[in-house]
Formats: structure tokens, C-alpha cells, sequence
């Protein structure tokens, strides 16, 4: 079984240490990051919906970061929205800003009752490139 290996921006949120959670977790070439918010440096969130899910969206680009990775390497997105049907106009063109062109990553939504306070969550699955894993790049 592959090591474990946490993972953190060098600029981490206070809800790390509040929640008691690695930002990510490496395992392999593969990078399971958790749940990214809107969330300030303090924990608390973001007032304003968008302005929440940029704020989530730069804390997951941070978190890829620290770990080798940038959007073009994900491969799975969940979302989870406390009001999807109000919400996902917001998000998407937000996303579409963020992730970029074709071909997109998985995508799965998920409307909630209750985000700890937020509105707006993101979680995804990464491969590492070869490089940032300590391998060669593959020939």
C-alpha cells in the first residue's frame, strides 16, 4: 500500500487546525483533496455567494499547488450547494473561469442542507504530474 502523505498550502486557513484535517492527502501519483470553502484566513466565511466560491476556488488552486498539481491535472469534482437550483449559475461560470477548456474533469453536484456555515464546497481528485511525484516522466 502506497505512504500517506499530507499535504498543505503554505498559507493555511485556521479551519485546518479548528477541524482537525489535512488539506490533502497524496497516496501514490493520486491527490484526494479535501473539501475547500470559502473561507478566510480566520475560519470564517465569505459574506457575499461569490465571492465565497473564488475564495474556495483559490484555496483548492493552493492547496493543488502545494502538492505539484494545477486544475489541468484534476480528474473528479464534487460540489456541494445549500441552494443548487439558485446557486449554479454563480458556480458554473466561476468554474468555467477556473478549470479551463476541454476535456473537463468529472463532475458531481450535490445540493446539502448544512456546509458548517458556508454555502459552497469543492472537493476533487488529482494525478500528480510524474515530476512533482519524484518519478521521471514516462517515455
Amino acid at each position: 500500500m502506497p505512504n500517506r502523505d499530507a499535504i498543505s498550502p503554505a498559507d493555511r486557513h485556521a479551519l485546518y487546525d479548528i477541524h482537525r484535517y489535512s488539506a490533502a492527502i497524496r497516496s501514490g501519483d493520486l491527490l484526494f483533496v479535501s473539501g475547500q470553502v470559502g473561507s478566510r484566513q480566520d475560519g470564517s466565511p465569505e459574506p457575499l455567494f461569490e465571492d465565497q466560491v473564488r475564495l474556495a476556488f483559490a484555496n483548492l488552486r493552493a492547496v493543488l499547488a502545494a502538492a505539484g498539481c494545477s486544475f489541468d491535472d484534476v480528474v473528479d469534482v464534487t460540489t456541494f450547494h445549500t441552494d443548487p437550483e439558485a446557486q449554479l449559475g454563480t458556480v458554473l461560470a466561476v468554474r468555467a473561469e477556473e478549470i479551463g477548456e476541454p476535456p473537463y474533469p468529472n463532475w458531481t453536484a450535490i445540493g446539502v442542507t448544512w456546509l458548517a456555515g458556508f454555502d459552497f464546497e469543492i472537493k476533487v481528485i488529482a494525478r500528480i504530474p510524474a515530476m512533482a511525484a519524484g518519478r521521471a516522466p514516462a517515455q
